[in-house]
């Protein structure tokens, strides 16, 4: 049991992140003809694409690709309950879905936080990975450094950012035990 639910639930958060990846490389306007960006379009197209058909952007929101988020979510929510024995009604099971999909985006934009980090350290600026990720956090961490400028030459934005990150994960955690 504990086997085949850490299975279903690793495979189900590594998806939802490649597709929560795709929204926010398009929210970002990240370059898509760089290797990584293909790489995470190429594995969410095939769903994306036909749902794009029906359900059309609002502005610089692709609304297909938080449906199908909002969808591999709910399905893991259904197949962690089916595993456990329980049943959902939908209602239920909808606002768990939000709830997963902004608990992995916020998963999400940490790790990319110290994917970039690290990556600080030992590229040299040409890895096209790490181009990505500076066109991911640049609109996060910009604003933290306009406050906090470079000390010593170290950039703190990345750490103060992280902070704001599990800050806001920890008051969503104690907002949905309290309902």
């Amino acid at each position: 049991m504990n086997a085949s639910y850490f299975l279903v639930n690793t495979l189900f958060d590594l998806y939802l992140m490649v597709v929560l990846l795709r929204l926010w490389l398009q929210l970002a306007k990240a370059d898509f003809y760089n290797p990584f960006s293909q790489f995470v379009i190429k594995a969410t197209h095939p769903i994306v694409g036909p749902l794009r058909k029906v359900l059309p952007s609002i502005g610089s929101l692709d609304t297909a690709t938080l449906v199908l988020a909002l969808l591999v979510a709910g399905a893991k929510l259904f197949i962690l309950g089916l595993l456990a024995g329980g049943m959902y009604n939908i209602v239920s099971l909808l606002i768990g879905a939000a709830f997963v999909v902004l608990k992995e985006a916020l998963s999400l934009m940490f790790w990319v936080l110290i994917i970039r980090a690290l990556l600080s350290w030992v590229s040299q600026g040409q890895n096209p990975i790490e181009m990505v990720m500076h066109q991911l956090t640049e609109p996060f961490l910009a604003p933290i450094r306009r406050i906090l400028p470079p000390m010593g030459g170290l950039d703190l934005s990345v750490l103060v950012a992280i902070i704001a990150l599990q800050f806001i994960q920890i008051l969503i955690q104690d907002l949905v035990r309290g309902f």
